[in-house]
């Protein structure tokens, strides 16, 4: 190596300085998981190099066999990995060594507890292992060289892990990047060929090139001192587990693999491993994680399968192969039909893409619904963390709205504590005889809707009805119009039918209560003036004296109120107002002779049942002083 120029000591981005700080402190509970994460880095340069190779052939600089060599040093106290991948230039060294390159870094620091344990999945989820080397060491070096570049534009990157590293320009003959860890005190067991392969085997025996160590022999076949020259053998399997027969994969394997695509730290919930032969020929392996990514939610936020083409690294996050519902999915798909040179652009208008996506697809729908019928509690872990997701689906996937319909999950006035546990097929399993209908609910909260009156009918007849209390939901079911050949019914909508559920004889009284209160909905008309679009008589109530109906085609409330807050024009709607002649307060408004305090007390009412659906009131003030003046009346 000759002499470094061009030396210069900078700062890590402050991101940096607090993860490092978590990780000399030992954040991992089981620290060999440093040499994973470091193989998954030289795995992914060897892949990043075989793809721009395709364009470029001069940068595999003639073609040697790629591989990853760990060897280490027992007085020295140092473990080094080499590999001839990608490598780095100076301003990679920089950029990807000393900031944290990845959307989200603000929402990973917020969720930072103080607690190891859960700070670690944190990490994992981010995907900056690299820095997992100071787990082990208290100085950590990097000799890299870009592919393509000359070798006089090598560059050594050093750090004690303190807050700053130091970079220079280096000859380096060899592409590639070598790191060399130098163990702390108390970490010297990991400068041992037997410890180093157990790593290994158990952690990365299923990166697709050969993993190297120094060949070590024992007794009376230990060669001498002088015999210099380093054997190395191959340690792990060194296949793509991908086309391995799944009967040969185990479990763990499978667990493991998923962790090195994915840069998570927990195992999967689920996976599935698929080859396709016939008219298209692809192997594929998905995998259900156990956690949400912080980025979810952001629809435009790098997601994806790992692509190959015949075992060749085409591209990291290829999302034409699943749409956007499921980016959650991790997982490699390989291709035979595609070609070497395929780019984004041609992947979108491919179509054996749209082939594979829909395979794919409903290979992921099998796969959940597999987890939920084998195992709840686990497709309950699912929901919590990617149920939001999934109901966007419908909307998204017309030709599997009825299978993902079956994966969505709610809360129901039959479940505890506003638990989404109820399936829509569980629902219409438990349906009153007569009940050709799934009615739900929607609101804010779940105390909301549970507390509604809109459900007093429901309650009283025994009928279960959904409660949605998700931002998403009334969006949802403006797509999700039926299930199973039963349509969904809003109880808060329209003029409430209950069909075969309302005998005869229910039916004839209401018509005939409605004709006898006739003038006094025409009176609470005139006292609401254009507050309402219509008054009359309820079939919903049993308690609650009044409620407001939202029409058949208007926006429901909660709908409104997310346009509202994204600042987009609402279309004008009144509710309908809902009066129950059989309640107290309304046989006395009833009795009222006086016509202002008739008004008062009708939008008094009016303004208890906006409350009680969620809204907010147009004009408080109004409400507290009439209020006030019944109160006084009252008193007096």
């Amino acid at each position: 190596m000759s002499v470094e120029t061009q030396k210069e000591t900078l700062g890590f981005q402050t991101e940096v300085k607090q993860l490092l700080n978590l990780m000399i402190h030992s954040l991992y509970s089981n620290k060999e998981i440093f040499l994973r994460e470091l193989i998954s880095n030289a795995s992914d340069a060897t892949d990043k190099l075989r793809f721009e190779a395709l364009a470029k052939p001069e940068l595999l600089e003639g073609g040697a066999a790629l591989k990853i060599r760990i060897s280490f040093d027992k007085e020295a106290k140092t473990v080094t990995l080499e590999d001839n991948g990608i490598g780095m230039s100076r301003e990679d060294a920089i950029t990807h060594l000393g900031t944290i390159a990845k959307s989200g870094t603000a929402d990973f620091l917020q969720h930072l507890s103080g607690d190891q344990k859960k700070d670690s999945h944190l990490i994992g989820q981010f995907g900056v292992g690299f820095y997992s080397a100071f787990i082990v060491a208290d100085k950590v070096d990097v000799f890299s060289r870009r592919a393509g570049l000359a070798a006089s534009e090598g560059v050594h990157w050093a750090s004690k892990g303190e807050g700053e590293f130091e970079i220079a320009t280096v000859d380096k003959a060899e592409r590639g990047t070598r790191i060399v860890l130098h163990l702390k005190k108390g970490e010297e067991e990991f400068a041992d060929g037997w410890r180093l392969r157990n790593i290994i085997k158990k952690y990365s025996d299923h990166i697709a090139l050969p993993i190297e160590l120094p060949k070590e022999q024992h007794g009376e076949d230990k060669p001498a001192p002088s015999e210099t020259e380093t054997e190395w053998e191959t340690v792990n399997r060194a296949s793509a587990l991908w086309t391995r027969p799944r009967t040969e994969v185990k479990d763990e394997e499978y667990q493991e693999f998923y962790k090195h695509v994915a840069h998570d730290f927990d195992n999967p919930l689920a996976w599935s491993h698929n080859k396709v032969e016939g008219k298209l020929e692809y192997t594929s392996l998905l995998y259900v994680p156990g956690r949400a990514p912080f980025d979810l939610y952001q629809r435009d936020a790098s997601k994806g399968l790992k692509l190959y083409v015949q075992r060749v690294f085409i591209m990291d996050q290829a999302d034409e192969f699943l749409p956007l519902y499921l980016r959650f999915i991790k997982g490699v798909v390989d291709s035979n039909d595609l070609s070497l040179n395929i780019s984004r652009e041609i992947l979108q208008k491919d179509p054996v893409i749209d082939s594979m996506k829909s395979a794919l697809t409903k290979r992921v729908l099998d796969m959940l619904e597999k987890l939920a019928k084998n195992d709840p509690e686990q497709y309950k872990a699912f929901w919590k963390n990617f149920g939001q997701v999934l109901k966007e689906g419908p909307a998204e996937d017309f030709a599997n709205k009825e299978k993902i319909a079956g994966l969505l999950r709610f809360a129901s006035t039959s479940s505890d504590a506003g638990e989404q546990s109820v399936a829509l097929a569980d629902y219409i399993g438990r349906m009153k005889e007569g009940q050709d209908k799934i009615y739900y609910l929607s609101g804010e909260s779940y105390a909301q809707v549970k507390n509604s009156p809109h459900l007093e009918v429901f309650r009283k007849k025994g009928i279960e009805v959904l409660l949605l209390t998700d931002r998403i939901d009334e969006w949802l079911m403006s797509y999700l119009t039926e299930f199973d050949g039963k349509h969904f019914v809003d109880v808060a909508r329209g003029d409430l039918d209950l069909g075969k559920l309302d005998s005869e004889e229910d039916k004839q009284a209401q018509e005939e209560v409605a004709k006898a209160k006739e003038g006094l909905a025409e009176r609470l008309k005139t006292a609401l003036g254009e507050q309402v679009a219509q008054v009359r008589v309820s079939h919903r109530l049993t308690d609650s004296p009044a409620i407001l109906a939202i029409g058949e085609q208007d926006l429901g409330l909660q709908m409104r109120q997310i346009l509202e807050a994204s600042g987009q024009k609402v279309p004008e709607s009144k509710p309908i107002f809902e009066f129950n002649p059989n309640h107290p307060l309304i046989e006395k408004l009833d009795a009222e002779p006086d016509e202002e305090r008739f008004a008062d007390l009708s939008h008094i009412l009016f303004d208890q049942a906006a409350l009680a659906a969620g809204d907010s009131l147009k004009d408080p003030a109004a409400y507290v002083q009439r209020l006030n003046k019944l109160l006084v009346e009252l008193s007096a």
